[in-house]
């Protein structure tokens, strides 16, 4: 289309910007006016916004036009802000309060309603002290605060923090040689290190309660995923919750135990190892915990083998289920016993006849997509000695054809691995004492600080983003598009039954992120501009930019962790079928 002479004409300088939202309004405000105020004019709930592509806050000064997309706070972002901030109200309150108590954050609780928390430096707070603290929280609160972002030099910011006792922070920000200065946040004259962005004030923080736990205390938060709005599932003076997931909770505590004992409570203390040329012996020593947790595993199967005729395993993605399976089938071997490897996957009805997800699509994560009448029965067959003709699945076709004949003898265990191993409904009628259920998850320990976790699902998304690029030739964009509807599976088919485990095996080896980062980072540099991926491929670089990065010459050929960088001596190994 040819623009004629007469539409152009003179015009005055505006004194306004306009923000573009996504739903295709637009805004105009006069220069300087922060994201907050505009958002709040449109009538958006939001803790965060996106402009040019990078996450920002709300407090951020819009100076020229721009699109403006705000971050809800039921997505995945604004969930991590809110916490974030709910986590800097928490720790201000608590110094306010009891100066001499360092308040800890472990680890998630409660299915992601909420974090455990420990306070050292001092006995574990009282249901009364946590009550006192709360009100405070809530005082902060209704008082509307203001998280003030402040760029500190970085050597001054080491020793504020070593002069207040938080030396794994201090370790943390004396590493990062590569900025001379570090983000602190100001809530009422305290500074904090937060390792990521904050809502405005402390009046978004609306939804919170704290509650004694085994040893240390529960922040619990708002599951935004599952609720869709920012209220809190445990309103304040509601009765103290339970866990509901001990196993995980022990699992936890007892990677926080091994972590002391090897002086790697924090990254900056990896860090510091690392440099220290000590890689290699935490490498060994945490490679001996993982195979002697297997082989008490297979010890256990071995003690009970004429009860134990059936192991199932199962975990989310990237957890490391295939190596440990082939661990714990030579651990078995070792035993006496026989491994027998049962596929579910051979037991999928044909594609056709598969239930669809919400998306139109197959969705073959369903336990409907398994032909659980016919594994149910052939493994009743097995198990009585009968032989069986083992399906197997034709993916190329789409079709379940007919396979070998098989049959177990005394000393033989079958194994079966598949994300359907925890659920009870997998194997209906089968007697429940005949059969061992393990769940395999990489169940981080390692936090950046104190006040800083490092995600366990970030964990096996980096792992899944290396192993990707080097098996399947996926881009780091191509994983990134596919996590949220693993997750999503994950959510439905995995977490709900991961207490019903026997055993719980903690993959996560407190090195790896050295070893994942000069993998991982150059496939995330990769993800292009403008595609929804990269915002958090940029989240996740921002991670990896805290870890001294290190080549995999120190991970041992069996490890799980070369399952996902390449190099497994276990590649070749297969279990006898028959």
């Amino acid at each position: 289309m040819n623009t004629s002479d007469s539409q152009i004409l003179p015009a005055q300088p505006r004194d306004q910007v306009l923000a573009r939202l996504a739903d295709g309004r637009i805004f105009a405000a006069p220069p300087g006016s922060t994201l907050a105020a505009i958002l709040k004019a449109a009538g958006v709930d939001a803790v965060g916004a996106v402009i040019n592509q990078r996450i920002t806050e709300l407090t951020q000064p819009l100076n020229a036009d721009a699109d403006v997309t705000p971050i809800r706070p039921e997505s995945a972002d604004g969930q991590r802000i809110y916490r974030r901030a709910a986590v800097v109200l928490l720790t201000t309150a608590a110094a306010e309060l009891f100066p001499e108590a360092d308040v800890w954050i472990e680890h998630s609780a409660a299915h992601g309603r909420g974090l455990f928390c420990e306070a050292r430096g001092r006995a574990p707070f009282t249901a009364d002290e946590l009550a006192l603290i709360e009100a405070r929280m809530r005082a902060i609160v209704a008082e509307d605060a203001p998280f003030e972002r402040r760029q500190v030099p970085r050597q001054e910011a080491v020793d504020l923090m070593q002069a207040r006792g938080q030396h794994d922070t201090a370790r943390l920000i004396a590493g990062r040689t590569t900025r001379e200065t570090v983000t602190l946040y100001d809530l009422r004259g305290r500074l904090a290190f937060s390792h990521g962005y904050l809502v405005p004030s402390t009046g978004y923080v609306r939804s919170f309660s704290l509650h004694v736990a085994d040893g240390g205390f529960i922040l619990s938060l708002p599951s935004h995923r599952h609720t869709g709005v920012l209220v809190s599932p445990v309103a304040a003076g509601h009765p103290s919750p339970e866990l509901n997931y001990p196993l995980l909770f022990e699992v936890f505590e007892e990677a926080n135990t091994w972590l002391e004992k090897l002086g790697l409570r924090s990254l900056g203390a990896l860090n510091e190892a690392i440099a220290a040329g000590r890689l290699t012996e935490i490498a060994l020593v945490a490679e001996a915990l993982h195979e002697s947790r297997i082989a008490l595993i297979a010890t256990a199967l071995a003690g009970h083998a004429d009860r134990f005729r059936v192991v199932l395993i199962a975990g989310p993605s990237s957890s490391g289920k295939t190596t440990f399976s082939k661990r714990l089938a030579v651990q078995l071997l070792a035993n006496g016993l026989r491994p027998f490897p049962l596929g579910i996957d051979d037991y999928f009805i044909d594609r056709d006849a598969t239930p669809l997800g919400a998306d139109g699509k197959p969705d073959f994560e369903s336990l409907a997509a398994v032909d659980v009448a016919l594994f149910t029965a052939h493994l009743k067959a097995l198990l009585a000695g009968e032989a069986v003709q083992v399906p197997h699945y034709n993916f190329v076709t789409g079709r379940r054809e007919p396979g070998h004949e098989v049959r177990i003898g005394p000393n033989d265990v079958i194994v079966i691995e598949g994300i359907h191993g925890l659920n009870p409904a997998l194997v209906p009628g089968l007697d429940p004492s005949r059969v061992y259920r393990i769940y395999v998850s990489a169940l981080a320990g390692l936090n950046l600080d104190g006040h800083n976790r490092i995600a366990t699902t970030d964990i096996r998304l980096l792992r899944r983003i290396a192993r990707d690029a080097a098996t399947r030739g996926y881009s780091a964009q191509q994983t990134l598009q596919r996590w949220p509807s693993v997750t999503a599976g994950e959510r439905r088919n995995i977490f709900p039954f991961q207490e019903n485990g026997d055993a719980i095996f903690n993959s996560c080896l407190p090195y790896e992120l050295a070893v994942l980062r000069p993998i991982a980072e150059p496939l995330l540099l990769q993800v292009r501009p403008g595609t929804p991926e990269y915002l958090e491929a940029n989240r996740l670089l921002s991670l990896l930019g805290w870890v001294r990065g290190a080549t995999a010459e120190a991970v041992p050929g069996n490890s799980i962790l070369r399952e996902f960088v390449g190099g497994s001596s276990l590649s070749d190994f297969r279990l006898w079928r028959g």
